[in-house]
């Protein structure tokens, strides 16, 4: 399926269950439910972020971005060192190339993106030799829950019925 990866620790369970947490801010809108967390080298969460493309009306608010842009803000800073994304699924290739030109030496995602991915599966943004920044990849992290709840938001899409 995709290139081998590092294996997760036990810690990226728990900051998994943060960005499943986040992805459920979702709710109140029409967002795919996606969360995501950026943790500091000391293990504290930095910054949160969920999608909010339809609530926004930004293309560019996935919930890593949302998530990178509160952790920047809060070390008042753009190089992200030592810190570690978390995501509910796999970044796509804006998203991991947000997470190279931060500098996060660490991505740790649940589901795989088959379509989209640009982390392993589709692409391979983070551990592409040709950029100046690679990423150490950890992938399936609580991945059937971050699974189950893409395919019960999108079940619920194409059914039409709204169970929010």
């Amino acid at each position: 399926m995709a290139p081998s990866v590092a294996p997760a620790l036990p810690e990226h369970r728990a900051w998994m269950g943060l960005a499943l947490e986040a992805a459920a801010r979702t709710r109140a809108s029409a967002d795919v439910p996606i969360g995501a967390v950026v943790v500091g080298p000391d293990g504290g969460m930095l910054g949160t972020g969920w999608n909010q493309r339809e609530e926004l009306g930004d293309p560019t608010a996935h919930a890593e971005v949302q998530a990178i842009r509160a952790a920047s803000a809060r070390l008042g800073a753009w190089r992200l060192e030592g810190c570690t994304l978390v995501v509910t699924l796999e970044p796509c290739a804006m998203c991991a190339g947000a997470s190279v030109l931060a500098r996060i030496p660490r991505v740790v995602f649940g589901a795989w993106d088959e379509k989209a991915g640009a982390s392993g599966s589709v692409f391979d943004v983070l551990r592409e030799r040709r950029l100046n920044h690679w990423t150490e990849v950890f992938a399936g992290v609580r991945e059937e829950e971050c699974a189950a709840l893409l395919k019960e938001f999108f079940a619920t899409q194409r059914s039409g019925s709204d169970s929010r």
